[in-house]
């Protein structure tokens, strides 16, 4: 397999975990924080773990875009780039 080609895709899978951690994370951190509050309370309600996870989620999007969209834009930049070089 051409060498170009397996440096982009372990390029775009590496910007596929980068730009999902944030929200992952965010994700992560609420749902276990409104779980212990959940099982300290005995209120099980869905909807109690469901929307501080989405706000979160939001949240951590709006904070990390502009790091997701100069991060996809250099991918961008580098397989324009790259294009030629990749033998048929």
């Amino acid at each position: 397999m051409d060498p170009v080609l397996l440096h982009l895709v372990r390029e775009a899978l590496l910007v596929v975990l980068l730009v999902s951690a944030p929200p992952i994370g965010a994700a992560l951190l609420v749902g276990v924080a409104t779980g212990a509050l959940q099982a300290a309370t005995q209120i099980q309600e869905p909807t109690i773990g469901v929307v501080p996870r989405l706000v979160a989620v939001l949240g951590a999007l709006a904070v990390a875009s502009p790091f997701v969209g100069a991060r996809v834009l250099r991918l961008a930049a580098e397989c324009f780039a790259l294009a030629g070089q990749v033998g048929p």
